[in-house]
Formats: structure tokens, sequence, C-alpha cells
């Protein structure tokens, strides 16, 4: 992300908060054979990362914006986005912990707007890495503890979250959180630790045990995800993580910059995609869409689609407009399409990357709107 640093199931009935029935569906779930499933038919669609959508409610209770921004997505034939579900600092996340009735009054809003406009969310659980154990007041590197606090709140919010949206129609996916592996076994681990911003919620300070491995990752993925399959037994888990480093298994196994083999990134995705994690999770920009296919080529392997998390051309690139085409080209190409621009709507970035109706790159959403109606979204 650029910010600062089921398997297939029978279709069941969604039911709305005051328990009238609305329609079958099951938002996506994953076939045996890997193909992507949404409403019994095979998926192919792209959608857009809508960052602030619920994160602006977050910390602005009378912040509503994203009953127009949804509304806008649904005209353009934009099928789902990508959201933050919480706080991005421990000081946002509190407000589960310390009025959990505003917090979810807040959620419930969104998400039955998202269902009013018919538009899936995808939703990122623990975005960033030193939330949680931040608010729980431990290490970072305690993701990779089962008996760990962090890991105890992650199951609560788990359990709390998908047992009050499992029947709404407008979740169509459940994702860890964004990029955490980017920042795993890292040579330099020390001059990449969380950032230290105590009016926030952060400790004073980080040490070696901030530091994060791949190892834990694992353990927190899988975790996740036979918590999710408590719950819900048919939508689709992901990581969130982008590509990984070219030298991510030399980081993991020798913390050197050695770049890896196809096979030892091959070796790392399968341990960082246990199952049941059924959906792998890439983001790409720039002159790494040529990994497109190099991943899905592995998802294959395993049965698992390929989804492109985060893929956009950043204004600064003299190039953007050519840059964008030849990434929205390369995933309308994919076997099975599924992806999200980076980004909608992020007030934090209007200068950079943030794409909205009536600015300077809404030319994104029409040729995003565009590569859908090719791909059957809106007929």
């Amino acid at each position: 992300m650029r910010i600062g640093r089921l398997r297939f199931a029978g279709i069941a009935f969604c039911i709305l908060f005051g328990g009238a029935v609305v329609a079958h569906c099951q938002g996506l779930s994953v076939r045996r054979d890997g193909v992507l499933i949404h409403d019994g038919k095979p998926f192919r669609g792209i959608g857009v990362d809508y960052f602030d959508a619920f994160y602006r409610t977050v910390t602005n209770g009378k912040a509503t914006s994203y009953e127009a921004g949804f509304k806008e997505l649904r005209k353009r034939q934009i099928p789902f986005c990508r959201i933050l579900c919480g706080g991005f600092w421990p000081s946002e996340q509190a407000l589960y912990t310390q009025n959990r009735g505003e917090f979810f009054a807040r959620l419930d809003a969104v998400v039955r707007s998202a269902e009013r406009n018919r538009v899936g969310l995808i939703l990122s659980m623990f975005w960033t890495p030193s939330t949680v154990p931040d608010l729980v007041g431990e290490p970072v590197s305690n993701w990779g503890n089962l008996n760990s606090k962090t890991i105890d709140y992650m199951r609560r919010y788990v359990r709390d979250v998908a047992t009050r949206y499992r029947k709404s129609r407008a979740i169509w996916g459940w994702e860890f959180g964004n990029e955490y592996a980017l920042g795993a076994d890292l040579p330099n681990a020390r001059d990449n630790r969380p950032p230290v911003v105590p009016t926030l919620g952060t400790p004073n300070s980080r040490s070696a045990n901030d530091e994060w491995r791949y190892s834990d990752l694992h353990v927190a993925y899988l975790a996740f995800a036979k918590e999710i399959r408590r719950y819900d037994r048919t939508r689709m888990i992901e990581s969130g993580d982008s590509v990984l480093r070219e030298s991510a298994w030399h980081n993991r196994s020798e913390r050197s910059w050695k770049l890896d083999t196809a096979e030892q990134q091959e070796s790392l995705m399968a341990e960082i995609n246990p199952d049941p994690i059924d959906v792998i999770s890439i983001h790409t920009y720039g002159n790494d869409g040529n990994r497109i296919s190099a991943y899905q080529a592995w998802g294959k392997k395993v049965h698992k689609p390929l989804f492109v998390g985060e893929f956009g051309a950043e204004t600064k690139d003299s190039n953007a407009k050519a840059t964008f085409e030849k990434l929205l080209h390369a995933i309308e190409q994919m076997e099975q399409p599924f992806a999200a621009l980076w980004v909608y709507d992020l007030s934090g970035q209007a200068d950079t990357w943030t794409v909205t109706a009536d600015g300077p790159r809404s030319w994104q959403l029409d040729e995003i709107q565009a590569a859908n109606l090719r791909l059957g979204i809106g007929h």
C-alpha cells in the first residue's frame, strides 16, 4: 500500500440486520479447482481500494462520505472495494474496546450503505503490523506467539466482526492486513521498525522484538484463517500482501539481499499462504506488472486464484497513463481477472494517487468501468 509506511460451498441465504431475507449470496468463494465464484458463477471483475470508507467514520463519527462513494462506484459498475476495517493507529482502534457499541454503530452504517448500493466489501482487519500489539502492550513479533495477547485480540475481533456480518450480502471476503511480508526478516530491520508516536497510542520506544519474521506471519495468518473459518465457511480469505521482495527468501534464510530463484520464491509463498487461506494476494505497481503472470501460474498449481489487491500509477510518473493502461491490460488478460485500483477518494493522497469521479484522474475510473463491461460486469 502506498501509505507511509471457501473452498466452494452451497449458496446460503443472506439476511439483513433486521432479519429479512433479501437474496441468495455468499460473497466470493473459491471452488475446489481454484475458480473464484460469486453467486454461483465464476467471477471476473475489477474494483477499487477505498481505504477511507470506514476509516473516516472511525475517526469522525459524523463522516458519511462512504454513501456518496458507494453510489458512484455502483453507477460505474465497479462491483467491490477493499477497505480498512478499523483504525490505523492504536488510539483510533481503541474505540472498539472503549465503546464497542459506538464502533459497531459506525461500521453497521457503512455495511448497510454498501448493501443498499450493491457494492461488495473486502474487509482488511489488521492493516498495520503494530496496531494490535501496541494496543495490548506487546512487541510486534508476538504475532508469532499463539499464546500472546495479540493473538487473543485478533481472535476476539474476528469473532465479533465475522459473526455480526457473515449474513450480509455486502461482505465479499476477509483480509488479514496490509503488506506485512514486505517488512519481514529485513537485513536492515533495525531501521524499519514501526513508527513511534506516543500521542497516537504507540510505545515510547521500539526494540528488536518489534521486528518480525516470515515464521511469525505463518503463525498469524494460519491462526487468522482458522478463526475466520470458525464463523464463515465459504468466503475467500487472503493475506493482503504485496509481491514478495526479489530477495525475500534470502532475507529470511541469510539476512542478505541476494536475488531469489523462482523456486525459492514459490516456497516462501507457500509458507505464508497456508490453507485455509484460499486466495493469493499481490500488490503491483510500475514495472512489476510482468510478475503478475508468474504469481498466477503459482496460484494455479495450488488451486488458489490471484487477487491483485493494489495496482495503479502515481501522478509523478511522467508516463502515468501508459503505466496504468499496461497494468490494466495485464490484469484484464489474466485467466481470471480479479484486482483493485489504488486508490479511490483517499484525502491524504490527493496530489499523488487519489482517484475521484470529478478529479484529474477520473479517467482511471472510466477505464476500469470499460474493462468491467468487457469482463461482463453490468451486463
